[in-house]
């Protein structure tokens, strides 16, 4: 935690409200988000209670498992929410636009400019908290190897070919939520906490309900009142009056309200089986019907005070303006979305349960990449966070007051003119370290080649994005009295070394090289596998 967050979070503790952690939106907010509200069975790893779903606030469908152990009903919900996502999904796959790609030719190896399609806008899906994230992978892992009809005829439990079809893109959407910046899956409870700072833990953080009151406060009470209040607060009943955000649920709701409704549920549809004749079996039916609808009504109050603090804590985070990088990151999201959706048309198979080496040394390094980038640009765009690499001693800023003109050696002398700033900051630069700042858009580097004063005087060499002229372009360097903001970090990221093809790698992992790479058949589907 960086000291302006620690700062941040014991002043929300002294005034009872959260603090502003930003001061700019960083993550893109789409005009018609999904927003998914799981619940899962307690005492069963990953099995589906129920949900609400839905881009309507005032409409959201709700989805239950009456009987969680049973099978057939889990798979009846994994294809009931298929026909709720998917069509959300295709909706965003038609639209498109030119845009302009760097591909390899595979005829001359050199990189070319190809136009291709890219879908104007992506699907954005947003679940209460980082449980929820984990849950959206562990849907798509066990839905997205599921055998149809048609790809196995003698299949015990043949899925519709929308259940696999909704795992691909749910493994696409948890997969891209594990990139730095991306926009696709977000967890609601980080994109607050990112943006507010309360003054409690970030594990406190992830209940909904507590966040959104350290945030604003009802009734003026302070922050630890109200996020104590949406803890820990009951009813009559003994049920909370704000469940947590799921996907896990309540024990006393469990146990004194879903375990009865249940057992109800069992008992109704084994009198049904046991009927003799039709009047007895009409009679039955009717009683199932109505514990089925008990289980749905119980799902419905236990996720909806979440679905309508989801939607609150979105209406709150339109209130910030959008960052400045936030789009660039929202088109590569676009890019990703686009390049999943032709996978998928041109019939490739599903993503394999594991990586080989040599995507999954890609993967690392890129998430590595965008996270570095992530950084600079959310400094770049924010005053608040660049309050924070300041602390750091990871940039400084302050006032020019003096500017030489200098040339450097060399056959056509170029411009380097000498800056010298004076900064209350103490950042931490090395002998003749580079620095950077943001011009129109683009890094500027410079280099520190002297420090006076105690350090409070640095002179800085300007070392690019001049021009080509003799004279630097206007504009191109520093005046004396503007206010610069120097950086010690690169605002653009460069890419690592290039990885070898998959049957290129060493026997360690996956080779040895010149023998025939067979493709891993897929692993078997085991019982963890299907909810």
């Amino acid at each position: 935690m960086s000291l302006i967050a620690t700062l941040a979070r014991l002043e929300a503790v002294h005034s009872g409200r959260a603090q502003p952690g930003a001061t700019v939106r960083h993550r893109h907010l789409s005009d018609r988000p999904l927003v998914f509200v799981p619940l899962t069975t307690a005492g069963e790893a990953g099995a589906p209670l129920g949900a609400l779903v839905g881009a309507d606030r005032r409409a959201p469908r709700l989805l239950a498992v009456p009987q969680p152990r049973d099978r057939d009903l889990r798979f009846a919900f994994l294809a009931e929410l298929a026909d709720v996502m998917l069509p959300y999904v295709d909706s965003f796959a038609g639209a498109v636009e030119a845009a302009e790609r760097t591909d390899t030719d595979p005829e001359t190896g050199k990189r070319v400019k190809v136009e291709v399609e890219l879908c104007a806008d992506a699907p954005q899906l947003i679940v209460p908290s980082r449980a929820g994230i984990e849950f959206v992978r562990l849907l798509g892992r066990s839905m997205r190897f599921r055998r149809t009809a048609e790809q196995d005829p003698e299949a015990p439990h043949p899925a519709p070919p929308r259940v696999p079809l909704l795992g691909r893109w749910l493994t696409h959407f948890g997969e891209r939520a594990r990139v730095p910046g991306s926009s696709l899956l977000l967890a609601l409870s980080d994109v607050l906490a990112q943006h507010w700072t309360t003054g409690q833990s970030g594990l406190e953080d992830q209940h909904l309900g507590a966040l959104l009151a350290w945030i604003a406060p009802p009734g003026g009470a302070s922050g630890a009142e109200a996020a104590l209040r949406a803890e820990l607060e009951r009813d009559a009943a003994g049920q909370l009056r704000c469940p947590p955000a799921g996907p896990a649920t309540d024990p006393a709701f469990d146990n004194k309200l879903l375990a009865p409704a249940i057992e109800r549920y069992d008992r109704a549809r084994q009198a049904l089986a046991a009927a003799e004749d039709g009047l007895t079996a009409d009679d039955r039916l009717g009683a199932l019907t109505a514990a089925e609808r008990d289980v749905l009504a119980l799902v419905e109050t236990c996720a909806l005070p979440t679905w309508e603090k989801v939607w609150d804590g979105l209406d709150l985070l339109r209130t910030l303006p959008e960052g400045a990088h936030v789009a660039e990151r929202w088109t590569r999201d676009r890019w990703s979305f686009t390049g999943h959706r032709d996978r998928i048309l041109a019939g490739e198979p599903p993503q394999p349960r594991r990586d080989d080496a040599v995507t999954a040394a890609g993967k690392l390094a890129a998430r590595e990449r965008e996270q570095a980038r992530l950084d600079a640009q959310e400094a770049l765009d924010d005053p608040l966070v660049m309050a924070g690499r300041r602390l750091a001693g990871e940039a400084f800023a302050g006032e020019v007051v003096d500017v030489v003109m200098a040339y450097g050696e060399g056959k056509r002398p170029s411009p380097r003119p000498l800056v010298t700033v004076r900064t209350e900051d103490r950042p931490h630069l090395a002998e003749r370290a580079k620095v950077y700042r943001s011009l129109g858009g683009r890094p500027q580097s410079a280099q520190c080649v002297a420090e006076e004063d105690e350090g409070t005087l640095l002179v800085l060499r300007i070392l690019d994005k001049m021009g080509r002229g003799k004279e630097p372009e206007a504009g191109s360097v520093p005046e004396k009295g503007d206010l610069v903001c120097f950086t010690l970090f690169e605002h653009e990221q460069r890419g690592g070394a290039k990885l070898p093809d998959p049957e290129q790698t060493p026997w360690t992992h996956g080779g040895p090289p010149g023998e025939e790479s067979v493709p891993e058949a897929p692993d078997p589907v085991t019982e963890e596998d299907v909810l």
